[in-house]
């Protein structure tokens, strides 16, 4: 389809000006399916990144927590034993030696 839109009177530099409307295109059904398939696909995933991350931010604040407590902790230990070195499975104990604890810092 075709508008041509011209100038009145003879006077007029531009006497007409073409415009040209295209004919509007669809693509397949089965491509429309296949295109809204895989951007639904698409949605998908990147909610559940949106979900991993929220849970990341959530266990990341967990270990905050729980590296504030062991510090709590460590704290109450020395108190009691002084500079020592606790062996995690048994719960044995050796104390520090001042050369061994300057070394440390």
């Amino acid at each position: 389809m075709r508008i041509l839109l011209g100038a009145r009177g003879k006077n007029q530099k531009n006497p007409a000006i073409t415009i040209k409307l295209n004919k509007m295109s669809k693509i397949t059904k089965e491509e429309l399916v296949k295109v809204q398939e895989q951007q639904k696909e698409l949605s998908t995933v990147i909610n559940q990144i949106g979900q991993i991350e929220a849970q990341k931010h959530s266990l990341l604040h967990q270990i905050a927590s729980i590296n504030g407590e062991i510090d709590e902790t460590k704290k109450e230990l020395e108190a009691k034993y002084g500079s020592v070195n606790i062996n995690i499975e048994d719960g044995s104990y050796t104390e520090i030696e001042k050369d061994e604890a300057n070394k440390e810092d």
